[in-house]
């Protein structure tokens, strides 16, 4: 016999397996003992009022066995299938692959970067020797920007695919089945790469192939009709299939793209700042605990959007417990991010903190055409970076310093290992965005009470939150506006925003290229 229960209680009481059974013993009259297994099918927080709450879910068996679903996906050997060229090993690309080799089509990817077991040293040397491979890199690299960026999977983007089909590839490939049913599912950059490795086992073991340092420097177009790419400047390859599914950094390819006038247009971005403030601190305030929050609840994360004079800003990439880490792709710019272990268990708590941009915003690079959101992004990174400096110490502030425009004369400690360097953003970033930012701490503060504080520390620039360019497609086909065979796919194409969203992207596009081949013959 099972039944399923909706619970709502204390973190004590449901946010471990015995506490869950005591309080369904209690409540529903159902004996502990009697309890033989749990599924749990939602997991959620409710901070809005004291004390916090839990929200589950849970699917339970009584004397009797539960039926744990089995995940299987029908991957085919695709050894000799018609090939399909992908260009990046991100989430995008490889789910693509995954999809592709469903459907009977071969995938084979070219990645610029490493595989992650070889990227590692090289984000170390970020870290260590303030050294920058630009091809090998937080963005760059066997499962893109999210692999070492944290792993968050929550999406809003539902109607564009299956959310919990890719959700269910994670677990196949090795995640944790909590990402099945919690609100905001999290991996965590301790435990993606093992899983990007698992997905690279299958890809290969079914015939498809991935290679690695492979990077997209030409493409050939004949007529409206994509023939050849060629990897490295060096072996041209015939193609008539392609998905390009590079990134929101690879501005080379958007580059080449307008040199061989493949249409790409500038698209609206947002740039700002990573804001960390203490974890405690964000945990009294979000579960109004006091000095120390419940074993039973995770680091308290946060969301916040404001309008300043007619313009959004707003936080992106909220990483509780997590470490800022460093994620420019060239040498001479500044560029920040963030990152939580699976545990989410460091002492601090960062967020991007983001101002919208438009096309207004960057009129003096209008002689760049639709590159020209990009050398904007670009001319604020390397502002970030201070000129005869060998390191990649970020510059920073704290947050009510820089509200009053005053130079930090200390800074708090922060998890940034390259180390930050006070100077004064107002003078750094572009004023709109200074201003903008200044005025949306101040909101911050009011609806987060002693969120506003020089205990948080601003660090420039979060730039890379999305495309600056966007590689226009037809809506039904989802080939490229004028090439036939090119699919556009993901964040750096303008059509995705994290990890989730991105993979089905991914999907989308191998299933429009199985339904084009049905088409043509």
């Amino acid at each position: 016999m099972k039944k399923t229960l909706e619970l709502t209680g204390l973190p004590e009481e449901l946010g471990h397996t015995e506490g869950i059974k005591k309080f369904i013993s209690k409540y529903h009259g159902i004996a502990a003992n009697e309890i033989s297994g749990m599924v749990f099918q939602k997991k959620s927080i409710d901070a809005r009022k004291k004390p916090v709450r839990i929200n589950l879910t849970v699917e339970v068996f009584i004397n009797e066995n539960p039926a744990k679903e089995i995940i299987e996906f029908d991957f085919k050997n695709v050894s000799n299938a018609q090939e399909v060229a992908i260009i990046g090993a991100g989430p995008a690309g490889l789910f693509a692959a995954l999809q592709l080799i469903e459907l009977g089509l071969k995938p084979v990817i070219f990645e610029r970067g490493k595989n992650v077991k070889e990227r590692r040293r090289d984000l170390a040397n970020i870290t260590k020797n303030n050294t920058v491979n630009p091809e090998s890199n937080y963005c760059y690299g066997e499962g893109g920007a999210g692999t070492y960026s944290d792993g968050k999977l929550y999406t809003r983007a539902s109607k564009r695919g299956d959310v919990n089909r890719i959700l269910k590839l994670l677990v196949y490939h090795g995640a944790d089945e909590s990402i099945l049913y919690e609100s905001h599912p999290h991996i965590g950059t301790n435990k993606l790469p093992h899983i990007i490795e698992k997905i690279r086992e299958t890809i290969t073991s079914c015939g498809g192939e991935i290679h690695f340092n492979s990077k997209l420097t030409d493409i050939e177009i004949e007529g409206d009709k994509i023939k050849r790419i060629t990897i490295n400047q060096l072996t041209t390859i015939n193609c008539q299939l392609l998905i390009l599914a590079t990134g929101h950094s690879a501005r080379d390819i958007f580059e080449l793209m307008h040199r061989k006038q493949i249409m790409i247009e500038a698209k609206p971005f947002a740039l700002g700042v990573r804001v960390e403030h203490p974890q405690a601190l964000i945990d009294s305030i979000q579960y109004r605990c006091g000095t120390q929050r419940s074993e039973y609840l995770p680091a308290a994360s946060y969301s916040l959007v404001e309008q300043v004079n007619g313009r959004g800003v707003f936080s992106f990439c909220m990483c509780p417990g997590g470490i800022i880490a460093p994620a420019m792709t060239a040498p001479g710019e500044i560029v920040v991010n963030g990152w939580s272990p699976s545990k989410r268990n460091n002492p601090f708590a960062n967020s991007g903190m983001v101002v919208s941009i438009n096309a207004e915003d960057f009129k003096e690079f209008e002689r760049y055409g639709p590159l020209a959101g990009m050398y904007f992004q670009k001319m604020v990174e390397q502002n970030c970076f201070e000129q005869g400096n060998q390191t990649l110490q970020a510059p920073a502030q704290r947050m009510i310093d820089f509200v009053n425009n005053k130079s930090s004369s200390t800074l708090p400690n922060n998890s940034y290992l390259p180390g930050t360097v006070s100077r004064n953003l107002n003078e750094i970033l572009p004023s709109f965005v200074a201003k903008s930012l200044q005025g949306a701490m101040k909101a911050f503060g009011k609806k987060m009470n002693g969120y506003y504080s020089n205990e948080a520390i601003l660090l420039a620039t979060e730039s890379r939150t999305s495309s600056p360019v966007r590689i226009p497609r037809n809506k039904e086909t989802f080939e490229h506006i004028q090439i036939k065979g090119l699919y556009p796919c993901a964040e750096g194409a303008g059509y995705a925003g994290g990890i989730v969203s991105a993979a089905m992207d991914g999907e989308n596009c191998a299933k429009a290229i199985a339904v084009s081949l049905l088409r043509y013959h």
